[in-house]
């Protein structure tokens, strides 16, 4: 019997939080998961095998995470963090009526803070991101005088995935999905995709230096901890080992990782469930 289902049947606050992204962008709020939380323990699942969620459809979208879900249950985590703000825009709603755990997404938590720092804001997104308008409307609805202008970047995602972080095309790429914003003179820009924050050397370059910019990923673990401290789930003791699965190649996975995590992580080969999403009337999965 295995130390999860040990702890799952009788300290629940000592199960693990479900993170998941398309890939490594979901890294930044891992990262920001051992600096705020260090004694929770961390299940990470990286869809490679489907990357890049940005140009997906919506129901593909939500067919993946009812897929991921319906897995993560199965490993009895406590909590699911959608470390992908595609996945927030277009599932998150859907997702929380399907499943009995805590559900957290990105965009309300970084759009609360992006209003705090400024009035003017830009943010940079994948397109299905983008086109849902999800932070937009998160945006206004917080703060109706806010000016909010958004770009897709379809092109980030996969470079970054292809470690190409400090290839020249990437900087000339980011000029011109930077340009449009600039142009508006924001003062603010959020990252609108957790890979972002990966490019943050090269964008740092290309914006004024007043320009403050927002990680939605330092906020949504925020309101993770003060979730867990609701619930009574926060663990006090030492945590497991971070578990990281894929859906693709794992030894591509830990290799582009590594500079991002500083060590070399033991990456398991996952099987989704053959699920098909299908919307439950009871809304009590897991």
């Amino acid at each position: 019997m295995t130390n999860d289902l040990l702890i799952s049947r009788g300290e629940p606050q000592r199960n693990r939080i479900g993170v998941f992204d398309s890939g490594v962008g979901g890294l930044t709020v891992l990262r920001e998961l051992y600096r705020q939380l260090p004694n929770e323990s961390i299940l990470y699942f990286a869809d490679t095998a489907r990357l890049p969620y940005g140009t997906r459809s919506a129901r593909e979208i939500l067919q993946f995470c009812f897929e991921i879900l319906s897995w993560m249950v199965q490993q009895d985590v406590k909590m699911v963090v959608l470390a992908c703000n595609t996945s927030d825009a277009l599932a998150l709603e859907t997702l929380r009526g399907e499943f009995n755990i805590p559900i957290l997404g990105l965009i309300l938590p970084g759009s609360r803070a992006a209003v705090q720092q400024g009035r003017r804001i830009g943010v940079i997104a994948t397109p299905a991101t983008a086109a849902s308008n999800a932070y937009r409307r998160a945006l206004l609805e917080i703060d109706a005088t806010a000016q909010v202008w958004q770009v897709g970047c379809p092109e980030f995602v996969p470079l970054v995935e292809q470690n190409r972080l400090h290839d020249p095309y990437t900087q000339e790429v980011a000029l011109q999905y930077l340009m449009p914003l600039l142009q508006q003179r924001i003062d603010t820009l959020v990252y609108g995709c957790t890979h972002y924050p990966h490019l943050a050397p090269i964008l740092r370059q290309i914006l004024p230096p007043h320009v403050k910019l927002v990680d939605p990923a330092e906020h949504v673990v925020a309101a993770a901890a003060q979730e867990l401290d609701l619930l009574g789930l926060k663990n006090t003791l030492p945590p497991l080992p971070t578990r990281f699965c894929v859906s693709g190649c794992p030894e591509e996975f830990a290799k582009l990782s590594v500079q991002w995590l500083g060590c070399t992580p033991v990456v398991e080969k996952t099987y989704l469930p053959a699920v098909s999403y299908s919307p439950s009337p009871e809304g009590v999965r897991g």
